[in-house]
C-alpha cells in the first residue's frame, strides 16, 4: 500500500487530495474556474501541510491525463511531473473519463427519481457514459459498463439524437459529466438519464492504488497529457491598440 498525492485539473473544478492506502485523508477542492495554474500548487502545499508532510514523505505522485481542458491538463502534468522529479518517487496517470466512471461507481448517483440507494447506479444502469464537455455540442466520452469497465476507444464526440442509440436499446444509460446535462434536449430515448459531475481527485484514489500495486509508472522526461484535439488559439476580439 502507499501514500499517494493526486491532482485533478482537467476541467473548470480544480482538486488536490492525499490518499493513503487507497484511502482520502486529506482534500481540497477549488470550484471557481479557470484557477488551475495559480491554486495547483497551493492547494498541493495546503493538503501537505495539513498531513504534515512533504512531497518527499510519498510514495508517488498521480495525475489525470487526460482528455479535458488544454491549459488544465498542461497545468496539473507539468506540477506533478515537477513535484514527482524533484522528490525521486514515480509519476501515475489516470484517464479522465476512469476518473469520472469512479466517481458515479464511488457515488452511486441515481438514475431514477426516488430510487433507493441500493437500487441506483451501478446495478440498474446498462452502460455509464462519462461526458467531457468539449464545446458546443462535442463531447470528449467512451462507453464503460455498468461495472466501469472501458468498452469503446476515447473519442471526441458530436452529439445528435441518434448517439448512443445501439447502447439505449439495451437498457438505461446513465450520461456523466460535465458535458451530459447540454446532450438532455437531444437524445431524449426514455432508457437515458443525465448527471453533472466533475472528475475529483478524491475519486483518483482507489485507480491510483492499483497502478501503483501494478508498477504502473510513466516516464517523466517524456510524458505528455492525453489531449484528443490539438489546441487551437483563437484571435481576440477586443482592441489590443488604439
Amino acid at each position: 500500500m502507499a501514500r499517494i498525492l493526486l491532482i485533478e485539473t482537467s476541467t473548470s473544478v480544480l482538486s488536490v487530495a492525499l490518499a493513503q492506502d487507497g484511502t482520502v485523508a486529506h482534500e481540497r477542492v477549488c470550484t471557481q474556474p479557470r484557477m488551475q495554474a495559480s491554486l495547483t500548487a497551493p492547494l498541493v502545499k495546503e493538503v501537505l501541510d495539513q498531513a504534515g508532510l512533504s512531497v518527499k514523505d510519498c510514495d508517488a505522485v498521480c495525475v489525470s491525463s487526460g482528455p479535458g481542458s488544454y491549459t488544465g491538463l498542461r497545468v496539473g502534468v507539468s506540477t506533478a511531473k515537477g513535484l514527482a522529479f524533484g522528490a525521486g518517487i514515480p509519476l501515475i496517470a489516470i484517464g479522465t473519463l476512469d476518473i469520472l466512471v469512479a466517481g458515479a461507481l464511488e457515488e452511486r448517483f441515481p438514475v431514477k427519481p426516488g430510487m433507493t440507494e441500493e437500487a441506483s447506479c451501478p446495478a440498474s444502469t446498462g452502460h455509464l457514459v462519462p461526458m467531457i464537455d468539449a464545446r458546443r455540442m462535442e463531447v470528449y466520452t467512451a462507453v464503460y459498463s455498468g461495472e466501469g469497465q472501458r468498452l469503446t476507444e476515447v473519442e471526441s464526440k458530436i452529439i445528435g439524437p441518434e448517439s448512443f442509440a445501439d447502447e439505449l436499446a439495451k437498457g438505461e444509460v446513465l450520461f456523466v459529466g460535465d458535458g451530459a446535462l447540454k446532450c438532455k434536449d437531444v437524445i431524449t430515448h426514455p432508457n437515458a438519464r443525465f448527471q453533472e459531475a466533475f472528475p475529483l481527485a478524491r475519486h483518483m484514489a482507489k485507480l491510483a492504488q492499483k497502478a501503483f500495486d501494478e508498477d504502473k509508472f510513466e516516464n517523466l522526461a517524456y510524458f505528455e497529457p492525453f489531449y484528443l484535439k490539438d489546441f487551437i488559439a483563437t484571435i481576440s476580439k477586443k482592441k489590443l491598440w488604439l
